[in-house]
């Protein structure tokens, strides 16, 4: 028997002791009056003429995580959701009975105290316990203390236990929270209102990636798990909204690594008489509101890189980018020779397909050789519009399109442009995507019929702001990969 099963066992021994005893090891409800931090934070700020207003009995819960016999006293350190704080049982003021209780307590299980709050000779704030509940018994063992839970797939895979025992953890989500809560404060403020728009599709659409199929037995239907809201929004837009945004949960059936989930959150707004230019410019204020308004300032660290949220942001074509890099010049797509492109991605190790069109051509270069140069906030514009079909086309260039993706310390946080609102033209790059899609490119957009009967109903001059919510929340809490600030991330089946 391995050491886990033997103390499984014990527990349960005790488990049914405390039965027979008249003790419900699973209760119902606790009543209480305080939380770990809160008493701390009071009691230091007292002053000591003014320590024996705590004498009055406050009531916590909690996690047991550790404990201290020493015959008839004892200290044990209390969980709750707050943080931790010293307990201390005596047999004279409990009684021998229930000191008893205390001792067959284990580390891990969930008990209610009451009692008076003073502080020990060395300075520890810690709760007198003067009465207990066993409120829920722990099965299992906790990961040893000064080990921890240390393998990343085991945390990931039972976040129920890293948040117990890692508390950077649980500190990474509350911020994970704070950050939707202030992009929710900023939008409210710019005269935005929240909407909800359908998880399942009938057209999946909105960005270039592979969607999961689902079927509907009632109407005998395959439907998509949405890949983006976009086209949703949009249809709002047409419909007479001007400002909408939703935080949404988008899925793409594509590869795992430390910036990509099959389920991941999305922030995307539509803001009608807008366009691109606006939505840089709201970029950048959101960028600095959420960061001063979750860490107080606009100055982090990332993965040992100093980098400044405070706009303005820098911006820089597309183009100019990748001839910076490679000395090739993409600026007239028309007179580029495809073959000229691919010897140059060549020569820099990027690959690409063989029937690659020069614009494709350019957007891998700048994803491959481009990004993950970027540390600063920058704005990289103007998309070919082969990559870009939701788009606009630049005024004066219509192979390139109205679009910029935010990028920072190498990643993508966001995709934004002047929405396309012309269905005819729309119809021409759907027509394009379609094209791709037959030859197997499981990534193409699709023709929404429904989507151009709105264009065509007419739809103002738009301009949205996408937001990866798990990459945003990697950067201001310095996390290098994505499962560190997703609950529960996709893994591999457990291995029995």
């Amino acid at each position: 028997m391995d050491t886990e099963t033997r103390i499984i066992s014990e527990r349960k021994q005790k488990l049914e002791e405390f039965r027979k005893a008249g003790i419900n090891p699973y209760s119902y409800r606790y009543d209480k009056t305080a939380l770990a931090s809160e008493i701390k934070e009071v009691y230091e700020k007292l002053k000591p003429e003014q320590k024996d207003s705590m004498r009055n009995a406050v009531r916590l819960a909690g996690r047991v995580m550790a404990k201290r016999l020493m015959g008839k006293a004892s200290f044990a350190q209390l969980l709750d959701g707050s943080g931790q704080i010293q307990l201390y049982f005596r047999q004279d003021e409990l009684g021998r009975k229930a000191y008893e209780l205390f001792k067959k307590l284990d580390v891990g299980d969930i008990i209610g105290v009451e009692g008076s709050v003073f502080k020990t000779k060395t300075g520890e704030v810690t709760i007198n316990v003067k009465k207990f509940e066993l409120l829920t018994k722990s099965l299992r063992p906790l990961p040893e203390k000064f080990h921890g839970l240390k393998d990343t797939e085991l945390r990931y895979r039972q976040r129920y236990v890293d948040l117990i025992v890692n508390p950077g953890v649980k500190k990474t989500f509350i911020i994970r929270s704070k950050i939707i809560q202030a992009i929710r404060e900023f939008l409210h403020q710019e005269g935005f209102i929240e909407v909800e728009t359908p998880v399942l599709q009938p057209v999946y659409g909105g960005a270039t990636a592979k969607p999961f199929i689902t079927h509907h037995n009632a109407l005998n239907m395959d439907l998509y798990l949405r890949i983006s809201d976009e086209l949703y929004l949009k249809r709002l837009i047409a419909g007479g909204f001007e400002k909408v945004f939703e935080f949404c949960v988008d899925f793409r059936n594509e590869g795992i690594d430390t910036k990509h989930n099959p389920e991941f959150t999305m922030m995307e707004t539509m803001a009608a008489y807008d366009d691109y230019t606006d939505s840089m410019k709201r970029t950048e204020r959101m960028m600095e509101y959420v960061a001063k308004k979750v860490l107080g300032t606009t100055e982090i660290v990332y993965d040992g890189k100093r980098i400044s949220l405070k706009p303005p942001f820098k911006r820089i074509r597309m183009v100019d980018a990748v001839r910076e890099v490679t000395g090739f010049d993409f600026s007239n797509l028309k007179e580029v020779d495809v073959e000229d492109a691919r010897r140059v991605a060549r020569k820099h190790g990027v690959e690409i397909d063989d029937d690659m069109s020069a614009g494709f051509i350019l957007a891998e270069l700048c994803s491959e050789l481009v990004e993950p140069r970027i540390v600063q906030p920058t704005f990289i514009l103007d998309y070919p519009r082969d990559v870009s079909p939701l788009a606009k086309p630049v005024r004066d260039n219509p192979d390139f399109t109205e679009r910029f993706e935010l990028i920072v310390a190498g990643m993508e946080l966001g995709n934004m442009y002047s929405e396309l609102n012309d269905p005819t033209e729309l119809r021409k790059n759907w027509e394009a995507q379609e094209q791709r899609l037959s030859k197997g490119d499981e990534t193409a957009q699709r023709t929404d019929e429904d989507f151009i009967r709105a264009l065509e109903y007419g739809m103002p001059p738009t301009s949205g702001i996408g937001i990866g919510i798990d990459r945003l929340v990697m950067l201001l809490t310095n996390n290098t990969s994505i499962r560190e600030v997703i609950f529960f991330p996709t893994l591999r089946p457990e291995k029995k």
